[in-house]
């Protein structure tokens, strides 16, 4: 009980300490792609206790997976701003069609990480397994619309 509540209380300092590097520089600036990666990375081993090797594994995995979710954030961001647009106009037939590219873009975002969290997860060891699957934040996964702790981004046991 007491390893369960230490656990618990590791993830949400670093939880809380994740969100923090993720709220960007001076002025509200987005945050680094790649410090997040390496956040998440150094929440994972020092929760789990990864390798060197799982940790280069992680890493690797999580970038490749932000890296291939670029282009459907750029198409979000892009639908969004038109969708703007389009409510301003009144424009029905933009409207439908802007959440429809959102909607597919967040699926494709949300294969990726689901992926990526798929190989991390069958890259742990049985105990490293147990500890992830009694996370709180089931591993920070930072999919679609930075889901963030909390998101049901693991895959079940």
């Amino acid at each position: 009980m007491k390893r369960v509540v230490y656990l618990v209380g590791v993830a949400a300092l670093t939880a809380a300490m994740v969100m923090a590097q993720m709220r960007g520089g001076p002025g509200g600036a987005p945050p680094d792609p790649a410090r997040m990666v390496e956040a998440r990375v150094a929440m994972l081993a020092q929760a789990l206790g990864l390798t060197e090797a799982q940790k280069a594994q992680a890493l690797k995995l999580f970038t490749d997976a932000q890296d291939a979710g670029q282009k459907f954030r750029e198409e979000i961001q892009v639908a969004r701003q038109e969708m703007q647009t389009a409510i301003k106009a009144n424009d029905l037939a933009a409207i439908e069609r802007n959440a429809r590219e959102i909607g597919t873009a967040t699926g494709e975002m949300t294969v990726i990480e689901a992926r990526a969290q798929a190989a991390f997860y069958a890259s742990l060891t049985p105990e490293q397994k147990m500890k992830y699957d009694q996370m709180p934040a089931r591993g920070f996964g930072m999919g679609p619309g930075a889901m963030g702790p909390g998101g049901r981004m693991r895959p079940e046991p």
